[in-house]
């Protein structure tokens, strides 16, 4: 009996030994860190309208749990809402849809191309509306239990009848309305905006005809298909916006700013006053260096004031529409950067500033809630790597933090702003999900994940800080090192670089912000290295705007910093350094590549920017302005004369279906290097557009590990 048992204890102590040496396949670290070695959390969690429930989800169960409760109960099954599916004359789910409560006993949700309501007291669908198969871009109003939606380049409007109502009637494909426009700068990310009661509904009408077509080719078709689409370049024509406003009783259509329709300037922003009187739109020139906050009247579109202008010699990027106070229909919340960093700002709708609710050296992230009396945000004041929750009380300005554990917290806050769960990481924390009372006493534990990756051999992550090229600013990186770290080995480093603005890649998250990839890269035994360098996000205008008509400039420079530092430790190979990024991350590498030769060995460059001057306008103009305005800083951050300097391994990867950086971009490259006799490895992904994903993506990891395991040959690890 003794042998037994310790034959057992023996096979246990071995099995969990076994069960830490597991690395990492390809498919793991593309798909799992989104799938099953994602730590888990409560998917689609909501308050459940205005009670003190709320709700989650799986493919199967909506589950309610209560502030004070934590069992969970099954609210609906989905062979329940199937049965009411059915009965409505609808084809059955095949998983539990995406809801959204509309209050505390309805929800909405899409079953194909149709929009219901489940009422759940009732147990049954009490609403419906079948959008035709082609319609996109919808937009609800639950009030009026109608949809305005797209199908080609017009609006159109549906309710519970299901009669089509057209909203526009354009003819010619150049002129596109209910969508998108500015290529989703400005934080615009739609182009459908209900008023507050249902009455009308604002839409952009962007005219695109003087635009010159950008031809795509699928090469999957028999006969190769051409895919015109409108991409404005730099410098070139752009696209005409105006703002529409549609009457839902009188069927008639009125355009604000009538009379200047046709310019290339910026409507940004929409937000409707309470009482659908007015529409403030937040309107930037071209140059993107003088932004007006203008109101205008909806009775017949005319400019009623100019509330306040901003203005900036390199830009201003106006990202966020105004958000009136409940109750308060002559006072709205402005954010802006005005002062160097993203603030909170008291106005009143005669333009005048009541009061700076919040201010100093860190960046509000994301208004969650304005109520009457206070504002819910998350913000950078405890660390950039930091995302705590804050409240801040509207008359007297008094801030109070509510979250106090390092790391990222992304809360929900409840309508009636008395709780909010808590979704948290850190470096050391995969998932913990808790309920708190709105003055940030914690009430109980949803629910903690054990680490989802015990069973792998994990390699060490640091995260630390080291000077910028100015000597001043601190930088973050984080470094990854290789599984059974020897410091006084020598060991290849690759280092992962994105380095432009709209992005953050180090954090006090889960993994400090990175991949699965990076650290299968570590197991193979690479030093992983990345650092947000200024140009980056969420550090304040000035840290972001270094860049100004001179991208990859001061970028390189603060890259070179880590460079230097892992240098300074001792175990980094210098005569074996990679690169590795995609966009703006692209840019960097082959930039660093061609720039600092000497440096790199090897770089993996996907959709990378090459020229400046073949970027669109939105985002181009406002970094580098136009190539008539900076000819010297065009010039001097081409890659294209500095294609003949490579000398490294470089594979540039690029999908030939690329709409945000077109494919022109590295065949120019490819032609220079032709020309210059400089031999530069090419990949193809023929249906990919500016990224690789899905399954698709786990053939182009591979295909970027293998070439630096070709070149960079890593040393072996016993």
């Amino acid at each position: 009996m003794k042998r037994i048992f310790l034959f057992v204890f023996l096979c246990l102590i071995l099995l969990g030994n076994y069960a830490q040496t597991d690395v990492f396949t390809m498919q793991e670290a593309v798909i799992g860190q989104w799938r099953e070695l994602y730590p888990k959390t409560l998917w689609n969690a909501q308050w459940q309208g205005n009670s003190h429930t709320f709700t989650f989800q799986d493919k199967q169960v909506l589950y309610q749990q209560s502030v004070s409760n934590s069992d969970s109960i099954k609210l609906v099954t989905l062979a329940k809402l199937n049965e009411s599916v059915q009965r409505a004359g609808f084809d059955s789910l095949a998983t539990f849809p995406a809801i959204q409560w509309e209050s505390a006993t309805e929800f909405s949700f899409y079953c194909g191309a149709s929009w219901l309501v489940y009422h759940l007291k009732e147990g049954k669908i009490t609403c419906s509306i079948k959008l035709p198969q082609k319609a996109e871009n919808s937009v609800v109003n639950f009030q009026k239990k109608q949809i305005a939606f797209t199908i080609g380049n017009n609006l159109y409007l549906m309710g519970t009848d299901n009669q089509l109502i057209p909203v526009t009637q354009e003819t010619d494909k150049g002129i596109v309305c209910g969508q998108t426009v500015s290529r989703n700068e400005f934080g615009i990310s739609g182009g459908i905006f209900w008023s507050p009661k249902g009455t009308y509904i604002a839409f952009y009408r962007k005219d695109e005809r003087k635009v010159a077509d950008y031809p795509l080719v699928d090469v999957t078709a028999r006969e190769a298909e051409l895919s015109n689409i409108k991409y404005p370049m730099a410098g070139m024509a752009s696209e005409h916006i105006s703002l529409g406003v549609y009457c839902i009783e009188n069927k008639i259509t009125l355009f604000i700013e009538k009379e200047d329709i046709t310019s290339e300037k910026y409507l940004t922003n929409i937000s409707w006053d309470p009482e659908e009187t007015f529409i403030y739109i937040q309107v930037l020139n071209r140059d993107q260096n003088h932004m007006k906050m203008n109101k205008y009247q909806v009775a017949d579109g005319n400019l009623q004031a100019t509330l306040f202008e901003e203005k900036n010699d390199k830009y201003v990027e106006p990202s966020f529409p105004i958000t009136f106070v409940p109750e308060q229909n002559n006072q709205f919340i402005y954010q802006s950067r005005r002062d160097g960093f993203n603030h909170l700002y008291l106005c009143n709708t005669d333009g005048r500033l009541l009061k700076q609710l919040t201010m100093g050296a860190f960046e509000v992230i994301n208004v969650l809630k304005v109520g009457k009396k206070n504002i819910f945000f998350t913000s950078t004041e405890a660390g950039p790597l930091e995302r705590q929750l804050y409240r801040v009380e509207i008359n007297s300005g008094k801030k109070t933090r509510l979250t106090n554990q390092a790391g990222t917290h992304q809360p929900i806050i409840d309508p009636t702003e008395s709780y909010f769960i808590d979704l948290f990481s850190s470096t050391t924390v995969p998932s913990r999900i808790d309920v708190y009372s709105s003055n940030g006493k914690l009430l109980r534990n949803v629910l903690t994940d054990e680490n989802p990756l015990k069973r792998f051999n994990m390699p060490e992550m640091v995260l630390g800080t080291l000077k910028a090229a100015d000597g001043i600013t601190d930088l973050y990186y984080r470094m990854i090192k290789p599984i059974n770290f020897d410091s006084t080995a020598k060991y290849p480093a690759v280092v992962y670089v994105y380095g432009g603005p709209h992005a953050q890649l180090v954090e006090n998250s889960w993994l400090g912000g990175a991949r699965l990839w990076e650290y299968l890269m570590a197991q193979k035994g690479y030093v992983m290295f990345t650092i947000d360098n200024r140009g980056s996000a969420n550090r304040g205008l000035a840290f972001e705007n270094v860049i100004h008509r001179q991208c990859g400039v001061h970028e390189m420079k603060d890259q070179l910093q880590g460079i230097q530092f892992m240098k300074s430790l001792g175990f980094v190979d210098m005569t074996r350094i990679g690169l590795h990024g995609w966009s703006y991350g692209g840019f960097m590498t082959s930039s660093l590549m061609v720039n600092y030769p000497e440096l790199f060995k090897v770089g993996v460059a996907g959709g990378p920017v090459i020229d400046w001057k073949y970027y669109e306008v939105m985002y181009g103009e406002r970094y580098m302005d136009t190539p008539e305005q900076n000819p010297e800083g065009y010039l001097f951050t081409s890659l294209l004369p500095r294609a003949k300097n490579l000398k490294g391994k470089l594979m540039i990867i690029h999908g030939a279906m690329d709409n945000t950086v077109v494919w022109q971009n590295s065949q120019q490259f490819l032609n220079e290097c032709i020309k210059n006799q400089i031999p530069v490895d090419y990949f193809v992904y023929p249906r990919a557009e500016h990224n690789v994903r899905g399954y698709d993506r786990i053939h182009l990891m591979q295909k970027v590990t293998d070439y630096f395991e070709d070149y960079l040959r890593p040393l072996k690890t016993e």
